[in-house]
C-alpha cells in the first residue's frame, strides 16, 4: 500500500475543515481544567481543592439535557441566515470567548466564587459547541469518512491543547518577571490571548457550508395544530424520540454499549486532573512542562490520531478500540515509575510520548465508533448522550483524585488509574464478540 494513498483521504475539504473546528473545540478544555489547575496550584490551593474544582467538568456529562434544543430549536435570525448547525456553533463560540475573558479578569488567590462562575459559563458554552460540532461533523461526511474526520478533528483539538497549555504556560512565564512570587497578571494576559484565538473557530463557522440533511418529520403538519399540540410534538421529536430510537435499534444490547462508553476513557480522564500538579510538585519548570508535556506530547497525540484514523479504515474499528484502550491504561504505569524516581526530562518525554500517542489512537477510534452509533435524524442529541456518558462517571471519580493523592501519593494513584481501565477492555471485547452496532 502506498503512503500517499493511505493518507489521501485527509486532502478532502470536509475532512480538512474539521482541523479548524477541532481547534475551536479543544481550546477551552484545558483552560478550565489542566492549565487552570496549574494556576490554582501556583496561587496556593490544595490538591483536594483542585480535584473538587474539576467537577465543573460534569457540565460536559449533562450536555445531553439541552442537546435536544441544539438539535431542533432555531436561533432567531441566525438560523435562517447560517443554518441550524452553524447558528448554534457561532453563538457557543462567542460565549466561550466571553467566558475566557471573565476567567482572565479574576484572581483565584482572592477566592474562587467568581472564577467558578466564569468557568461554568465557559464549560457550558464549550459543551454546547461540542453538541453542534459533533452533529455538524457526522452530517458532513459519509460513514467511511468518519474515521479520517475524527482524526483531523483530533489533530485540531490537540493543536489547540498545545496552544491552551504550552502556549498559555509560556505566555504566563514570559509576562512573569518574578517567577518565584505569585502574581495574577501574567495569567490574565495569557487567558486574554487565548480568548482571542476563538476567532479561528468563529471564522471557520461563518465560511463553512451548512450540511444538507433531511429533517425528521414534516414541519408543515404542525401549522394547523394548537400551540400545546405543537409544543408536545416538538418535545417528543426533540427530547424523547432520539433516546427511544437508540433503545429500539439496540434493545438490551444498548446497556452494554452505554456501559462501555461510560468507561472507555476513564483512565485518561481521572489521571489528567492531577497531571499538571504532578509535574509542578516533581519540580519541573513552566518551560519544561510546556516543551515536553504540552508541545512534544500533543504532537505525539496528533500522530496517534492520524495513525488511528487510517488504521480504522483498513483494520476495522474494534481492533483499534481495543488497542487504544489497552495502551491508554498501560501508559499510566509509566507515570507511577516517574513518581518514585528523580525528576528526569528524558523519562518525562518518554512517558508523555507513549501516553499521548496511545490517547490519540483511542480518541480517533472512539469518536468514529460513537459516530457510527448515531441515527442521522438525531445526530446532535444521540452523540451528546454518548459523549456525556464518557465524562459522567470518570469526572465524578476524578473529583476525589486530589484527596487520593494527598492520602496515598502519586505512585498508587497512577497505578489505580491504570487498573480502572481494565473493565473497558472487557466490554470492547464483548461488544465485538456479539457484533453490536455498525462498522464504519
Amino acid at each position: 500500500m502506498r503512503i500517499n494513498s493511505f493518507f489521501a483521504i485527509y486532502t478532502q475539504t470536509n475532512v480538512l475543515r474539521m482541523l479548524f473546528l477541532g481547534f475551536s473545540a479543544g481550546l477551552p478544555l484545558l483552560l478550565i481544567f489542566g492549565t487552570l489547575s496549574f494556576w490554582l496550584r501556583e496561587a496556593g490551593h490544595e490538591l483536594s481543592t483542585i480535584g473538587f474544582f474539576s467537577w465543573i467538568g460534569l457540565v460536559y456529562a449533562f450536555k445531553w439535557a439541552w442537546s435536544p434544543l441544539v438539535d431542533q430549536m432555531p436561533i432567531p435570525v441566525l438560523t435562517s441566515k447560517l443554518g441550524r448547525r452553524r447558528a448554534w456553533l457561532l453563538v457557543s463560540q462567542i460565549m466561550v470567548g466571553v467566558g475566557l475573558i471573565g476567567i482572565a479578569t479574576t484572581d483565584p488567590s482572592q477566592g474562587l466564587s467568581v472564577l467558578i462562575g466564569f468557568s461554568i459559563l465557559t464549560a457550558t458554552a464549550s459543551a454546547t459547541q461540542d453538541i453542534a460540532l459533533d452533529a455538524f461533523r457526522i452530517e458532513s461526511g459519509l460513514i467511511e469518512e468518519q474515521g479520517a474526520m475524527a482524526a483531523t478533528y483530533q489533530m485540531g483539538y490537540r493543536i489547540a491543547m498545545i496552544t491552551s497549555s504550552a502556549g498559555a504556560l509560556l505566555l504566563a512565564s514570559w509576562f512573569d518577571y518574578t517567577e518565584n512570587v505569585y502574581e495574577p497578571e501574567p495569567w490574565m494576559y495569557a487567558y486574554l490571548c487565548m480568548s482571542a484565538l476563538m476567532l479561528i473557530g468563529i471564522t471557520t463557522t461563518i465560511l463553512s457550508k451548512e450540511p444538507v440533511v433531511h429533517a425528521y418529520g414534516g414541519s408543515h403538519t404542525l401549522d394547523t395544530q394548537s400551540r400545546a399540540q405543537r409544543l408536545t410534538g416538538w418535545l417528543k421529536n426533540a427530547a424523547i424520540m432520539p433516546f427511544l430510537d437508540f433503545i429500539r435499534r439496540y434493545r438490551l444490547q444498548a446497556i452494554v454499549l452505554l456501559a462501555m462508553i461510560s468507561l472507555y476513557r476513564i483512565s485518561d480522564i481521572v489521571m489528567g486532573v492531577m497531571s499538571n500538579p504532578f509535574y509542578l510538585d516533581m519540580g519541573f519548570s513552566k518551560q519544561e512542562i510546556a516543551t515536553v508535556s504540552k508541545i512534544f506530547g500533543v504532537i505525539m497525540t496528533i500522530l496517534g490520531a492520524l495513525v488511528g484514523g487510517s488504521l480504522i479504515k483498513h483494520l476495522g474499528i474494534f481492533k483499534i478500540l481495543f488497542i487504544g484502550a489497552a495502551l491508554s491504561s498501560l501508559t499510566n504505569l509509566l507515570f507511577a515509575w516517574i513518581s518514585v524516581n528523580e525528576p528526569s526530562i528524558g523519562a518525562l518525554a518518554l512517558t508523555v510520548s507513549a501516553d499521548n500517542f496511545s490517547a490519540g489512537i483511542a480518541s480517533a477510534a472512539f469518536i468514529a465508533y460513537l459516530s457510527s452509533l448515531t441515527n442521522i435524524q438525531y445526530s446532535a442529541t444521540q452523540y451528546a448522550l454518548f459523549s456525556s456518558l464518557m465524562f459522567l462517571f470518570p469526572k465524578s471519580i476524578a473529583g476525589w483524585s486530589g484527596v487520593f493523592v494527598e492520602e496515598w501519593g502519586y505512585a498508587y494513584f497512577f497505578i489505580t488509574t491504570a487498573l480502572i481501565g481494565v473493565p473497558s477492555l472487557i466490554l470492547v471485547w464483548f461488544i465485538r464478540k456479539i457484533s453490536i452496532g455498525s462498522r464504519p
